[in-house]
């Protein structure tokens, strides 16, 4: 089969297309021919050597993938022609077959595309458990979404609107403030002005209950700033590059939370949690109420640009690689 394969840690230039042979089926495992496989920052930190969890190239990136199932585990659920999408955990998902964990698989509705299946996974989960696990998020609430054009900030968008809340998006252009608004945002702030002023204004100077934030650097330490009392601070990611520094301080005289989110590590708390999150995200996109935003698609070929324009943050909505582009439905 044909694959993304990183030979160094040097980053999207290391990528080359290659012929690898195919993954064998394992205990516990499905076997995916990917229609879809998406592009994420995880998978951009991993090509760097950055990620927190490091792994020695070479080796084919690729963390969530969309398609039909191969063969599948004796127990594992799922049976070949199935529909589905997964997290391949560290990577393979750049390739024309992908092995992932049965329980990281989840049934794709018949309603949702492959496209749309690939973005509804790592972004779409990210955020369901970011707002209402981890962020406590209730109906009529206020949420500032930070990056809110791309991937997981359009998820961010759509998963507090479910959930009845009002949200604020903060972007850096007026095309992403567009896709923003495109994406169910109520209101939409210029991440050059001054978004902390203009959130307060917003909220009748009270601030917003939660922010979610996969930007850090100067974000983390401006949101601080447009938080109502006993708001919710969610540290998401890092894609500004620059790891916040918190003067505790701050946080006991106004009285909010800053909280990690950590999706990969509640498997080890709640191995069961991640299906349980899929079936709520499966509900809501049958219902209608999320509809995820699809950014760029680029053969396999051209994987390497697609992390190159995921750097760069010219990105909007869920990036995608398509393996098999004329199947892609």
């Amino acid at each position: 089969m044909r694959a993304l394969r990183l030979a160094s840690l040097d980053g999207p230039d290391a990528l080359e297309l290659v012929d690898v042979s195919e993954p064998e089926l394992r205990e516990g495992t499905v076997l995916i021919d990917v229609q879809a496989a998406g592009v994420s920052f995880p998978d951009l930190l991993l090509t760097r050597g950055e990620y927190q969890l490091r792994v020695e190239p070479p080796f084919t990136p690729g963390i969530e993938v969309s398609g039909v199932v191969r063969a599948a585990s004796e127990g594992s659920g799922f049976a070949p022609g199935d529909r589905v999408s997964a997290l391949t955990v560290l990577g393979g998902g750049w390739a024309e077959v992908a092995l992932a964990p049965a329980g990281l698989t989840f049934p794709v509705p018949g309603s949702v595309s492959y496209g749309e299946a690939v973005a509804l996974t790592l972004n779409y989960h990210t955020a369901l458990f970011a707002l209402g696990r981890r962020g406590r998020l209730r109906s009529g609430e206020a949420v500032l979404v930070h990056g809110a054009a791309g991937g997981v900030g359009t998820a961010a968008i759509q998963v507090a609107k479910a959930h009845g809340a009002r949200v604020l998006a903060v972007a850096s252009s007026p095309e992403k403030l567009k896709v923003a608004a495109d994406a169910g945002a109520d209101v939409v702030l210029d991440a050059g002005g001054d978004w902390p002023a203009q959130a307060r204004r917003h909220t009748d100077d009270r601030g917003v209950d939660v922010v979610f934030d996969p930007v850090g650097g100067d974000r983390f330490e401006q949101s601080l700033r447009c938080l109502a009392p006993e708001g919710r601070l969610l540290v998401v990611g890092f894609a500004a590059g620059r790891i916040p520094h918190l003067e505790v301080n701050r946080v006991l005289l106004r009285q909010v939370d800053v909280v990690g989110v950590n999706w990969g590590g509640i498997l080890a708390v709640d191995p069961d949690y991640p299906r349980k999150g899929a079936a709520e995200i499966a509900r809501l996109a049958e219902g209608g109420k999320l509809r995820p935003v699809l950014g760029r698609r680029y053969p396999l070929a051209d994987g390497a640009q697609a992390l190159r324009d995921l750097a760069s943050r010219r990105a909007t909505g869920k990036l995608v690689i398509e393996p098999h582009p004329q199947q892609f439905t």
